[in-house]
């Protein structure tokens, strides 16, 4: 049983990555962050999410620096984009593991299984679709990607629409996959596996500030969630410290 440690409102795996992909084999797999963790005090849908996942892991460099802080802090930040390429090349020779993208824009994630496939050198991803713009809202779509999915023969389905859409939609939809082992939680992995996006240099993602790195590249679209919404977890988080955090939802 892996040791969990409380953050906020949060229990979060204390696992290094080589401890997940040896354990990582079936159930529902999400990667919080300062955003997620600032959601999580007044979405209660997606804190419904997060208890029902059965894996949930440190996806921050900044969340594992200020874990420090507390009593048992996390062995070391696990990043998606980073993690579901060490994950398909553990698994490159192993003909049991069959992935499906869903997300990212039109022709993104198709982009993204050629670069994959052709680099593992077999098929290991069977499948990529990119859904509509706002498509959670759509029963008729989701139910086609449902059945897109199961057909595909995947047995692992990365989700990669953005948080907390692409959490919620997994655990909506996870027991009509009855084929589908493992789902994943990842954000920009589409994006980033495409060459679409690119990933921070390394010495930014070692001071942690991958998240400015990306910021200057998509100012429009993530000044306010970096400088204004998640500034708020330093609140929530100096009140845990203090030992005065309560849990908005009382669990």
């Amino acid at each position: 049983m892996n040791k969990t440690i409380k953050i906020l409102n949060s229990n979060i795996l204390s696992l290094t990555q080589t401890d997940l992909l040896n354990q990582l084999q079936r159930g529902v797999l999400i990667t919080p962050n300062l955003d997620h963790l600032v959601k999580l005090q007044h979405d209660r849908e997606f804190y419904e999410v997060y208890r029902q996942a059965e894996w949930v892991v440190c996806d921050s460099k900044i969340l594992y620096l200020l874990s420090k802080l507390l009593k048992h802090p996390l062995p070391e930040a696990i990043p998606g984009s980073s993690f579901f390429t060490a994950f398909y090349m553990f698994h490159k020779d192993d003909p049991d593991c069959r992935i499906f993208l869903l997300g990212a824009k039109e022709g993104i994630a198709q982009k993204a299984m050629e670069r994959i496939n052709e680099k593992v050198g077999r098929k290991i991803v069977v499948g990529a679709h990119s859904p509509s713009f706002g498509f959670e809202k759509n029963e008729r779509e989701c139910e086609a990607l449902v059945d897109i999915v199961n057909k595909s023969g995947a047995n692992v389905l990365l989700v990669g629409v953005g948080a907390p859409k692409q959490e919620k939609w997994i655990m909506k939809y996870r027991n009509q996959m009855p084929d589908v082992d493992l789902f994943m939680a990842l954000g920009a992995t589409i994006d980033f596996e495409a060459g679409t996006l690119k990933r921070a240099p390394r010495l930014w993602q070692k001071l942690g500030m991958e998240w400015l790195y990306r910021c200057l590249k998509e100012p429009r679209r993530l000044f306010k969630r970096y400088f204004v919404d998640d500034m708020q977890f330093f609140y929530y988080f100096a009140q845990q410290l203090l030992g005065i955090y309560k849990d908005p939802f009382g669990k």
